[in-house]
């Protein structure tokens, strides 16, 4: 499943020309302009990465950063930043942030440290109480005993348990999972594979967010 990243920038030309070239290199990217659009953007949805612009028309990146890890949530967040004073700097990893880029930068670097936060915030594995899942290998198991999954399951419960705890909506999850022919899978189809899952794993580990999705809650 494609990496989400939520870029916030208020430059319609840079987040234009970043959004393209993040597009092509295999990312699912959310766009915001303000502050105000990153909270609403952040609410709506799970994000491996953030890319923040410090200054915003309607507030610091800075602050953003700092609300955000005052929820508990440890999402990677690079900061954009047009001052390379070292004070600037020091201010943004301090309010919570992993790492920074400063304007103008070259993109191959802008990749390159993307691709590094990326390998840090990506869990090899999911250790739950009875589950298991090892992402290198994509197996799973339940209280030790190997799990037979379909590839189309095995993306399911991927996508789950590397966000526990948050709603991934439905629409999230038919935009990024494609069946082991490559066919696009249908609402009522998801439907069917979840219920399916649902039976190899017990009942409890899906929770159903009415009108919105799913949500992975191991007891």
């Amino acid at each position: 499943m494609a990496h989400r990243i939520l870029l916030v920038e208020d430059d319609p030309y840079l987040q234009d020309g970043l959004r393209e070239v993040l597009e092509l290199e295999g990312y699912n990217v959310a766009l915001a302009s303000t502050a105000g659009e990153a909270r609403a953007a952040w609410d709506d949805a799970a994000y491996d990465l953030v890319i923040l612009d410090v200054r915003l028309p309607d507030g610091s990146g800075l602050d953003l950063c700092r609300q955000w890890r005052q929820t508990g949530n440890r999402v990677r967040i690079l900061f954009l930043t047009a001052c390379s004073e070292e004070l600037q700097v020091v201010q943004g990893l301090d309010a919570g942030g992993d790492d920074y880029v400063t304007k103008p930068f070259r993109l191959r670097e802008l990749t390159s440290r993307i691709r590094a936060q990326l390998r840090r915030s990506s869990p090899a594995a999911y250790r739950g109480r009875h589950i298991q899942v090892d992402y290198g290998r994509c197996s799973a198991t339940r209280d030790g005993h190997p799990l037979m999954l379909t590839p189309t399951e095995y993306m399911l419960l991927a996508a789950l348990t590397r966000h526990p705890g948050r709603t991934l909506t439905r629409a999230q999850l038919l935009t990024q999972i494609w069946d082991h022919a490559g066919e696009y899978i249908d609402d009522n189809t998801l439907s069917v594979h979840i219920s399916r899952l649902r039976e190899k794993l017990g009942p409890a580990c899906i929770h159903t967010v009415r009108g919105m999705g799913y949500r992975w809650q191991e007891p």
